[in-house]
């Protein structure tokens, strides 16, 4: 249970969250102390092949624990102002919710929005801090508690929290443990607040970097790159929203993939079947396929696809454009 700490009381909340990482976040803060009076979320959306409408993964978890749940189409609606202030919350903690929050919104509570953002800030500020920490290399990275302001995540800190990357880590892994270490840090902020215990510092003025959104043009392979980078950026973007490459004028989507120092003699792109593995050449060594996603149908081991394939020696991945 978390407590609001020190005896003071707890606080009332509004938690606002949309995506599965958002989660264990509002999780924890149904078995804490603090009042959770409602749950702001981004509106029911169409999805799946059968355009069915559903309701995100907080939503579903609100409904299930029988707490109100508050989905405008925009958190600048005169509508959702006028509920935010009847609701007279102390806080908002924020986690991944998905569209901008004006500021009329963000000084309505006593102690503002506090947002758990998964990077150690001001690193990777933006809407894809775990993409670009693992497409960078990095060898560590974490999650931070900050105070809502105008500016793109530039608020003040309150906590942070460390996660080391795991060399074959994707984006998908490392975000699912930042998702339970960044709750228990979400929630000892709120309690910090509570008891008064807690005040924000300012971010240092270097070491920033950005981490815009990852569209899915961003994740095409570019063979021509050293195959270090290239299964940096395969993990990076797995599995949101999907590293892709063409093969014979279809988009081929590739799972993660394993580096090899040497390229065997192979061009960027080429492909080689034989008793290690389908391997890829690069623009400096080589990598070794793990699943691909030929369109049209499901994940399958790289070497069950190259039997129907049955590429041609010198063929490449990625010659030619998405039809």
């Amino acid at each position: 249970m978390g407590a609001a700490g020190g005896g003071e009381p707890p606080l009332r909340l509004l938690f606002a969250g949309t995506p599965d990482v958002a989660v264990p976040s509002l999780e924890l803060l149904l078995a804490s102390d603090h009042e959770l009076v409602a749950v702001l979320t981004r509106p029911d959306a169409r999805s799946g092949r059968g355009r069915r409408v559903s309701r995100s993964p907080v939503a579903e978890r609100a409904d299930a624990a029988g707490v109100p749940v508050l989905q405008p189409r925009s958190p600048r609606e005169p509508e959702f102002l006028e509920r935010l202030a009847e609701l007279a919350v102390d806080c908002v903690p924020v986690v991944a919710y998905g569209a901008l929050v004006p500021r009329a919104a963000l000084d309505l509570p006593r102690h503002g929005w506090v947002n758990l953002h998964f990077s150690l800030l001001p690193a990777w500020r933006g809407a894809a801090p775990v993409q670009h920490a693992v497409m960078a290399g990095d060898e560590v990275t974490g999650a931070a508690t900050f105070r809502l302001e105008a500016g793109l995540d530039t608020g003040p800190v309150y906590g942070v929290v460390t996660e080391p990357v795991a060399p074959r880590d994707t984006a998908g892994d490392l975000l699912a443990r930042l998702a339970v270490s960044g709750a228990r840090l979400l929630l000892a902020t709120l309690d910090g607040i509570a008891s008064g215990t807690l005040q924000p510092q300012p971010q240092p003025t270097e070491g920033v970097s950005l981490a815009p959104r990852i569209e899915p043009a961003d994740a095409r392979v570019d063979w021509a790159l050293p195959a270090y980078v290239v299964d940096r950026r395969i993990r990076g973007v797995t599995p949101a929203p999907g590293a892709w490459t063409t093969w014979r004028g279809d988009r081929l989507r590739l799972g993660p993939v394993e580096p090899l120092p040497s390229s065997l003699g192979l061009a960027p792109g080429e492909l080689s079947v034989g008793p290690t593995g389908v391997l890829v050449g690069t623009g400096r060594g080589a990598v070794r396929l793990g699943e691909v996603q030929p369109a049209g149908r499901r994940m399958l081991p790289a070497a069950d696809w190259v039997r129907g394939a049955r590429p041609v020696p010198g063929e490449r991945l990625g010659e030619q454009e998405a039809s």
